[in-house]
């Protein structure tokens, strides 16, 4: 499990980096709220991860179900940290250290055992 653990972060690594770039221009070109950069961010980020983290990951077999899953869990996750953060008057890089933990954890656990699990 630690291997697929740390593999899982280094997926996130690049997705994170793909992620903040993505959130940061939307926030700067479309001058909308936290909420619906992380959210739109996410939704650029998360195709490479899915297929990255099926593959190298877990090596396991990507179907259009698992990607809605996957799709709409993390995408809940990053609107309501974006949420919180506007509701809060926090900062945009709160949303984003927040967000990158939450998903590393809540990611990783989902997909582990709901995503990727292997079909009996």
């Amino acid at each position: 499990m630690l291997k697929s653990f740390f593999r899982y972060a280094s997926v996130g690594i690049i997705n994170t980096a793909i992620h903040w770039a993505s959130f940061y221009l939307i926030i700067l070109t479309a001058k909308t709220d936290q909420a619906l950069a992380n959210f739109g961010a996410f939704c650029i980020s998360v195709t490479f991860s899915f297929f990255a983290n099926a593959r190298w990951t877990f090596s396991s077999e990507t179907t259009a179900l698992r990607y809605m899953l996957y799709v709409m869990f993390m995408g809940g996750m990053a609107a309501f940290v974006g949420w919180l953060a506007d509701r809060c008057g926090l900062s945009s890089i709160f949303t984003l250290i927040t967000f990158s933990g939450v998903s590393l954890i809540f990611g990783f656990i989902y997909s582990k055992y709901i995503i990727f699990r292997p079909v009996k």
